[in-house]
């Protein structure tokens, strides 16, 4: 089964068969039933982290932003779609901005408070730093006016957003980088070798993948450690062997490999 974490690629359902060389099943392009979440994140060095985020919206003050900053592939995104999950799942409105652009989903109840998040600050042009800017505008009126009526009513919203850099390193207009570096800040640590090799375990068993033994090691020897490579090497990985009707096996990905560089 592929599974897929961006919210807004469904594709239309597709099959085929292709007779040359016998029949050959392409798989589903179709939207994750189940996402990796917050539980599927490994803690290692950063069990405060998940411990705010788990607690979440309890541990969030109001009006106050968090920002997590860490290397590519230390699992920054991955924290933040999990947070949108745990915050859609208590029946918040998430808004999403990041360098591809703008989502939104939609509570079922319009005066639900309204979860922000922001990733790849670091590559967010003018358009974008003017939305996050305006963002940032937004919840604070919003704070102030809740504040006002003693804590009842309004607009409630939580700003939460991440980046390669700490804040005061961050390439943005000044009043934006401002706003990202007043709150909360932690830095995420990324993983040593065991716990990325539990990562990639965990999520090859969440998608109902079999690995062949020997992949996994192939994998940390081979390639690098950047977690959101590793997860896109997976992911086709797994689309690749589905279409071959095989086990995953170092041979296979070899097999894949040169044929995506033909």
């Amino acid at each position: 089964m592929t599974l897929l974490l961006e919210p807004a690629q469904m594709s239309p359902l597709q099959h085929a068969l292709v007779p040359a060389g016998g029949m050959r099943q392409l798989p589903l392009d179709f939207e994750p039933v189940v996402p990796a979440g917050l539980e599927q994140f490994v803690p290692e060095g950063n069990k405060e982290l998940l411990a705010w985020l788990m607690a979440w919206p309890d541990s969030a003050q109001p009006g106050t932003p968090a920002y997590l900053w860490g290397p590519a592939g230390c699992g920054k995104t991955h924290l933040l779609r999990g947070l949108a999950g745990q915050a859609l799942a208590l029946g918040w409105h998430v808004l999403w901005l990041d360098r591809q652009g703008f989502q939104s989903w939609d509570s079922a109840q319009p005066e639900a408070p309204t979860l922000v998040l922001m990733d790849d600050c670091e590559s967010l042009d003018a358009p974008q730093q003017h939305w996050a800017f305006n963002l940032f505008i937004e919840n604070a009126a919003a704070t102030a006016q809740r504040e006002a009526a003693g804590g009842q009513g309004g607009m409630s919203m939580d700003i939460v957003a991440a980046g390669r850099v700490p804040p005061v390193d961050l390439n943005v207009r000044d009043d934006l980088r401002t706003r990202l570096g007043w709150g909360l800040i932690f830095g995420v640590q990324p993983l040593g070798e065991e716990g990325v090799r539990l990562v990639l375990t965990k999520e090859a068993k969440r998608r109902g993948v079999r690995l062949a033994e020997g992949v996994v090691p192939y994998l940390l020897t081979h390639f690098s450690r950047d977690l959101g490579f590793l997860m896109d090497l997976l992911e086709r990985l797994d689309r690749f062997a589905l279409a071959e009707q095989r086990l995953v096996t170092v041979p296979l990905l070899k097999q894949m490999l040169a044929q995506e560089t033909e």
